[in-house]
């Protein structure tokens, strides 16, 4: 949808979902942080000490799990990869030095949000299904002590892939000024999208 001052690029149930899944992704980093080595033990004071520590991080997870899945049954079609987001990734230096009109045409996204979506979703889904594994007193019982330990492990490096593709993603959204307006409004403007996204201001528009 667009008009004369911008184009309409989420909705506000698409962003109240965004943001609430930023909010669980902090609270169950700070608590999985306080589990995951002694010296970041002190962040469980912020969730009442270890033990309440232990008991909601899954919980927190797990409704972290939920949001994201529905937000990305909604936009996966959006982040298929194409040859213009493969040549997008492979001239990251043009990205980097902002030089965006030697780039391929960029739709909705461009290569590096759509490679950062799907790490996203294998690490969610890696998540998940390891800290089954090992959630107390539910599910720990179904699994051997080495598939638990081999679990854990799993846990946190799909985690620490998860972080990083955050900080990235943060990084991004600040670097590209307009971005986090977008997500804070639901609109971009014109010009936004001309220049950061024109194949998907040519679809919003009709424009060439």
């Amino acid at each position: 949808m667009s008009n004369q001052n911008g184009l309409k690029r989420y909705t506000g149930s698409e962003r109240l979902n965004h943001w609430l899944i930023a909010l669980l992704f902090v609270l169950a980093g700070l608590s999985g942080l306080a589990m995951f080595h002694p010296s970041m033990f002190f962040l469980s004071g912020l969730f009442g000490g270890g033990s309440l520590t232990r008991i909601v991080h899954p919980f927190i997870g797990s409704a972290m799990f939920v949001l994201f899945l529905i937000i990305s049954l909604r936009f996966w079609h959006h982040n298929v990869l194409n040859k213009n987001d493969i040549q997008w990734l492979k001239q990251i230096g043009d990205v980097m030095a902002n030089h965006e009109e030697r780039l391929p045409e960029v739709g909705r996204y461009n290569g590096g949000q759509k490679a950062a979506f799907w790490v996203m979703v294998v690490s969610m889904i890696a998540l998940v299904v390891t800290g089954v594994m090992f959630w107390r007193p539910y599910f720990v019982d179904y699994f051997s002590v080495d598939v638990r330990r081999i679990a854990a492990v799993v846990h946190a490096v799909a985690a620490w892939g998860l972080i990083l593709t955050i900080i990235v993603h943060v990084y991004a959204a600040i670097w590209v000024k307009g971005t986090i307006g977008g997500m804070r409004t639901g609109m971009v403007s014109r010009a936004w999208a001309r220049k950061h996204h024109p194949g998907w201001f040519k679809e919003e528009t009709g424009q060439k």
